[in-house]
Order: C-alpha cells, then structure tokens, then sequence
C-alpha cells in the first residue's frame, strides 16, 4: 500500500530559520534580542499610556496620547512586517543542477596540478558599464547574483544583503529592507516623542507644585521613561542618520563595510542614480519583489507500507504455486554458488511438460540437451 504525505516546502529548506504559522512567519534562528527589543518598546510606551498621558490629556491637549498611540501601532508594524517576513533568501542548487555547476567551473579552469591552489570561482557581468564579479556559495551552489552575500548566521544566501539584525531577529535584505528603516526612523521618532513629553510632565508637575505648595516626588516610572529614552536615542537616532546615508547613496551596509565601491581601484557604484532623491525613491518606492522560496508550496512524499492484507496474499500465493518452491528451493544458498547446468533445463522441461497436452508431447532426441530432463524431475520427485 502506497500512501502520500503532504508537506509544505518550508519544512524541507535547509538553513537555520524558523517558521511558524505553516510557513508564513519566517525569522532568525536567535530570537532573543528580539523579544528584548518587544519589552523595550512595549514596556516603555505601557508606562507612557498610565501615568503621563492622563496627565497630559487633561492638562494640555488630548491630541497627544492620540498621536502617540498612532506612532506606536506604526512602529510595532514595522517591527514585526522586518522580522517576520523573507529578507530576500536565494533558494540553493538542486543536486543536478550543482553537477551542471561543476562541470562548467572545471571546463573553464581546466585541470589544476596536485597541490596547486584552484582559481577563484568567479564570473564577470556588466552593470551599468561597470564590470561587477559573481562570487561562487560553496554552500549553496550557485553564483550568487550581484549585492548578495551569504549570512553565516541565518546559513542562507540573501539577495541585496545589507546586513543580519539581532534586535530585529531576522536578515535585511532585499524584501525587508524599506521596512527596517521605516521601523528605525518611526521609533526614533516615537523616542524623541515619549523624552520630549516626560520632561515636559517633570516641569509641569514641578510648576503648579510650587504655586501650590505641594511637596511631591516626580514618579519613579517617568525617571525610568527618561533614561531609557535618553540611552536608547543616541542608537537609534544614530543608526537612522547612518541609513539615511546609505540610501542616498543608494548602497548597503555589508558594501560600506567592505568598501566595496571606495577601494582602491576607485570602482563606482554601478546601482547609483547620482541622485539623491532617486536613489531615496529607487530604495523606498520601488516594486515589492516577491518571494522566491515559495515556502507554503505542496509537496508529496510517497510512503510504502506493507499491510497485513498484503502479507497474507503474498503467503497464499506461494503456498498455490508449487513451480515457484521448487524454484526458491533451487536456488544457491552460498553467495556467489551457481546452479548445476544439469538441473536448470529440467525444471523449465518440467513446467512445459506439465502445461501441454499429453497428445502434442514428443519424445525429446537422445541429442536434445533437454533429454535429461525427465530424469532430473523424477528425483526432484523423490
């Protein structure tokens, strides 16, 4: 009995991701940070809603919760539209097509000498009228395209890698990457929101205090709101600021850091429009590239079973047919033990025999190689 077992594409990728929701969250295998970079926000924005906002509503305006609320959905959006969708991952080589690859590589290079070091493995494409190199994935097996680099903690190729984030616990690449500077600019937006506000909570507190003469401490939850937003903006704020150059430029950080188009040869960037706004627009406007891995894809594995039913037929089978036990009884027991040439002709004389009519028999000849086969059956009998 042969039975199929369905299964989706993403529990057979290779790599270190995690998938949840039958394949359509995909993250990082380290998830730590990430939940850390939840309680930060969370936590801090909880804190902001119950004991600032009340105060703030009813002394100022109630536009001000109103719009932190709004930012705070935007921020936690982008969060989780960057750590749970596909960065970009390239599917690896099927086993045939790493074959075609190898073979190809050795045509070209040629036969390399015992102990000499192979050529790299690269090919030479033009972009733009710049010459920009493939690199070869050994664990891949293929030719990444351009901008790709292979995340060593994700264990996968991502196309337009920029660079593998932790707080976020997933890559940045190609798919996500508008979305990671959206989550960036909107938090340190949200940061610079919640600071502003508690300070001005401290002072007004502190104002209608001494007009009243009231002595009372500032909560200690907008002395924690403070400093968490005072160490987190510097980062934040930072790391936008550093984006923002980035794209402008219209280049990745895994390119800057190698100085990929500022070496020494003074390569320019081939993806840059020499423009800012459209290389702004190019980054941020432009199509949503789908996902290459089809990850919720059906696949269907066979798996035979034999069942009782089965067994039991099979046994019957060879209890009906005494052709087959003389057969099976014939046959070497020794591995590599051959039957004698005398025994062979009888038993297929003996089956033709028992299935012609006894009027059609002929006497075999004295010269026919089958003439002993009678003697054969008759002690096979015995």
């Amino acid at each position: 009995m042969i039975t199929r077992k369905v299964t989706r594409k993403w529990e057979k990728l290779p790599g270190k991701n995690t998938f949840c929701c039958d394949g359509r969250v995909m993250m990082g295998r380290q998830k730590g940070v990430f939940y850390l970079t939840l309680f930060l926000i969370v936590g801090t924005c909880s804190l902001f809603f119950a004991f600032e906002c009340p105060y703030l509503a009813v002394h100022l305006s109630p536009a001000i919760p109103v719009f932190a609320v709004l930012l705070f959905v935007f921020v936690m959006a982008m969060l989780l539209r960057t750590s749970f969708s596909d960065p970009g991952v390239l599917p690896r080589a099927l086993p045939e097509e790493a074959n075609f690859i190898e073979m190809e590589i050795e045509a070209a290079n040629g036969n390399v000498m015992a102990g000499q070091r192979p050529p790299p493995r690269i090919k030479n494409v033009q972009i733009n009228n710049q010459i920009v190199k493939l690199k070869y994935c050994y664990t891949c097996k293929i030719f990444r395209p351009p901008r790709a680099s292979h995340c060593s903690i994700c264990d996968n190729c991502v196309d337009r890698f920029d660079h593998h984030c932790p707080w976020v616990g997933n890559c940045v690449g190609k798919r996500n990457y508008r979305y990671f500077y959206l989550f960036t600019l909107s938090l340190s937006l949200l940061t610079i929101y919640i600071f502003a506000f508690n300070i001005v909570h401290v002072v007004l507190r502190e104002y209608r205090n001494i007009f009243e003469h009231v002595v009372s401490l500032t909560p200690h939850c907008t002395v924690l709101e403070v400093l968490v937003c005072f160490f987190t903006l510097w980062s934040v704020v930072g790391l936008t600021g550093f984006h923002t150059y980035l794209i402008s430029l219209n280049q990745t950080t895994n390119e800057d850091i190698k100085g990929s188009w500022s070496g020494k040869n003074r390569v320019q960037n081939p993806y840059s429009h020499k423009n800012i706004i459209k290389n702004c627009c190019e980054v941020l406007c432009g199509p949503t590239y789908p996902s290459v891995l089809d990850r919720r894809g059906v696949m269907l594995e066979d798996l035979s079973s034999p069942t009782p039913s089965d067994a039991s037929a099979a046994s019957t089978h060879k209890s009906s047919n005494p052709v087959s036990q003389t057969t099976k009884s014939s046959a070497p027991l020794i591995p590599n033990e051959h039957t004698p040439d005398e025994a062979k002709p009888g038993i297929g004389a003996g089956t033709q025999k028992s299935t012609s009519s006894p009027k059609e028999e002929k006497p075999p000849s004295p010269t026919s190689p089958n003439a002993v086969a009678p003697a054969v059956i008759k002690e096979s009998s015995h």
